[in-house]
């Protein structure tokens, strides 16, 4: 009968989930098919995992030819950002599969000017050659915006290009600089704006989307009335941190996308949506948002589909049934314990359980996915088992409160644990504080400490009403025990020298992964700039092992006060990037009135306040424990 019960339950909490999973995850209507289910151009940088422009590791031709026999289903022309490095024969594979092609030709800074020739050089040769395929060219792309060259030096290279071919020449960047440099708008035959809502200096929901891109198009039009234009971005990551109401996500790109042909073809517009594929190497530059971009992941897979209707998540059911088999195995471990709860204590340890196992199996699929080379993947991996371990120890607790087992000592793992994740949460706040532009919310690493310990509370207020208080509930969680100060202080020591050798592996690490050398020939100026890096990466471990060990050396509540002020250092980070945003400025010129609207724009960040709750919950118990006696004195 007891058995039966436990079986009844774990069904019933387990076909709850199934039918949350199922109907959040339901194909939700995206907007108009694409018409023939092609779009009119696509952005292409063949560029796979392992590949990237910064470290010059190129797509082999083998790879080119692949992509471009996918993506002549997808879209009529494809736009290149570069003649040479690794792309020289794009044109010629396009040809085979009927595509069309706007080539680009990357510029950048003075310092690249043999590169820079090399590319000019490149780009006439090939549009002189392939004439039929080569529609438009396209010379730079943002220097501008990156501050790398002058008008008067881009001027050069376009002139350049326009005497030497036939097809009609432009420069690409954000829709806003042809209005800041009219002698570039001047020059160019057609003009190739960058409208990304996303972007904005105040970006946008996703339905408001549209409207924004038909008038800033109406700008530049109303500005240059004679010359055609080209929308030659536009786009919507699926993945990656919410920008005040621009939430990246799977239908919200498909919405985008489809919401802008419908425009384009309603009003004529030209238009390129960036991009074809999803770009890992961009990760180490945006962040995760950066790198989700694409029609197609970065392993070719389609992201969703130009026609009928979108699932956010199609592995939802695969996810489910691991969550179920993780509970089914919690359960099945502690089965003997169980069977002996009363039925409202035991319905509600195996709802926990289950909801510890989904947030797991959400956490490893989501920082898999986003894991874009060996160190990342191990990042991931020793974060699901920093997790697993954290939230087994903590099942344990509360089945141990549940029994009326609990002991002093058995708690002392959880608070030392919790310690690290409390590290973790530091090292990732202060980047954000400082830098969070490109970084997403990490919520995710630490939803099994901040669950299990809000869980951990519900389980400890059903068990006393009558005598719950905080203070109890946490020293019941941690337990009332802690290591002696020497076998504190040598955990220390090694937490502290395996952080320092995993920063110096980590700085060089980084420093392999793009082009220091070429950005700093001055070796202690290099190392000066990787190991800031390192400052802002979101996956690596070094920083946080470091302060592991320093809040080992100090009270609990120094913790939660560096948490509490990272609280209000995110805050404050956020707003001001809203605040100091050129176009912002222009729009909303008095002080007062850009300040409220920035900050109104940060508190109503969900993803934003989600990482805050997170932060004052993992406050909570180093505020609240009180120490008794120590192990090993």
């Amino acid at each position: 009968m007891k058995i039966s019960r436990l079986l009844l339950f774990m069904l019933m909490v387990i076909a709850v989930n199934g039918l949350f999973s199922w109907l959040s995850n339901l194909p939700q209507d995206a907007g108009p098919d694409v018409p023939d289910g092609k779009i009119s151009s696509v952005s292409f940088a063949p560029f796979r995992e392992g590949e990237s422009p910064l470290t010059e590791v190129f797509p082999t031709a083998e790879e080119i030819d692949e992509d471009l026999r996918l993506l002549s289903t997808e879209t009529h022309t494809i736009r290149t950002y570069a003649s040479t490095r690794g792309l020289t024969d794009v044109a010629a594979m396009a040809q085979k599969y009927g595509l069309n092609v706007i080539q680009g030709a990357w510029i950048g800074g003075m310092t690249m000017a043999e590169e820079n020739q090399a590319e000019i050089d490149q780009l006439i040769k090939v549009a002189n050659q392939y004439p039929d395929v080569i529609k438009r060219v396209i010379v730079g792309n943002e220097v501008l915006l990156r501050g790398e060259l002058k008008p008067e030096q881009l001027l050069q290279y376009i002139r350049q290009v326009k005497k030497a071919v036939k097809q009609p020449v432009s420069y690409a960047d954000v829709w806003s600089f042809y209005i800041r440099y009219p002698e570039i708008a001047k020059e160019v035959d057609f003009f190739t704006v960058h409208i990304l809502p996303y972007w904005e200096d105040e970006p946008l929901k996703i339905e408001d989307t549209a409207a924004h891109i038909e008038k800033n198009y109406r700008k530049i039009r109303e500005a240059y009335p004679d010359k055609p234009i080209l929308i030659g971005e536009s786009g919507w990551p699926s993945a990656g941190r919410q920008r005040g109401w621009a939430v990246p996500s799977v239908v919200n790109e498909a919405k985008f996308i489809r919401s802008l042909v419908q425009l384009a073809n309603k009003n004529g517009f030209d238009y390129n949506i960036v991009e074809a594929f999803n770009q890992p190497w961009k990760s180490q530059l945006e962040g995760v948002v950066g790198a989700n971009w694409g029609l197609y992941s970065a392993d070719r897979k389609l992201v969703f589909p130009l026609t009928g209707n979108v699932t956010e998540n199609p592995l939802w059911l695969k996810q489910l049934l691991y969550a179920g088999l993780i509970t089914l195995l919690a359960v099945g471990w502690q089965a003997k314990a169980l069977v002996e709860l009363g039925s409202l204590r035991l319905l509600g340890f195996i709802g926990f359980t289950q909801l510890l196992s989904v947030l797991l199996v959400n956490q490893v699929a989501g920082n898999w996915y986003t894991s874009y080379s060996l160190i990342e993947r191990l990042h991931a991996l020793c974060m699901a088992g920093l997790s697993v371990l954290l939230g087994a120890l903590i099942l344990r607790r509360t089945l141990d409160g549940l029994s009326d087992k609990l002991s002093e000592k058995s708690g002392v793992w959880i608070r030392y644990l919790m310690l690290a994740f409390v590290a973790i949460a530091l090292y990732k706040s202060q980047a954000l504080a400082l830098n969070g532009r490109y970084l997403s919310f990490p919520s995710p690493q630490t939803i099994i400490p901040v669950i299990g310990t809000v869980c951990f509370m519900l389980m400890s207020y059903l068990v006393n009403r009558k005598n719950f208080t905080f203070s109890r509930a946490i020293n019941d969680l941690l337990g009332t025990q802690t290591l002696s100060v020497q076998r504190a202080k040598t955990i220390g020591w090694i937490l502290a020298v395996t952080g320092l050798s995993l920063i110096i592996f980590e700085t060089a690490f980084v420093m392999q992964n793009s082009n220091y050398e070429q950005a700093y020939p001055i070796v202690t100026e290099r190392i000066y700039a990787a190991l800031m890096v390192t400052l802002n990466y979101s996956q690596l471990f070094g920083w946080p092992l470091l302060i592991t060990a320093a809040l080992l050396k100090m009270q609990l509540r120094a913790g939660a006060y560096a948490l509490t002020f990272m609280v209000l250092a995110i805050i404050t980070g956020e707003t001001c990037t809203f605040i100091m945003g050129h176009d912002f400025i222009e729009s909303y010129p008095n002080v007062g009135e850009r300040i409220w609207i920035s900050f109104v724009y940060t508190i109503t960040n969900p993803q934003l306040l989600l990482w805050l709750a997170s932060l004052l919950i993992l406050a909570l118990p180093l505020w609240k424990y009180q120490e008794k006696t120590t192990l090993g004195a």
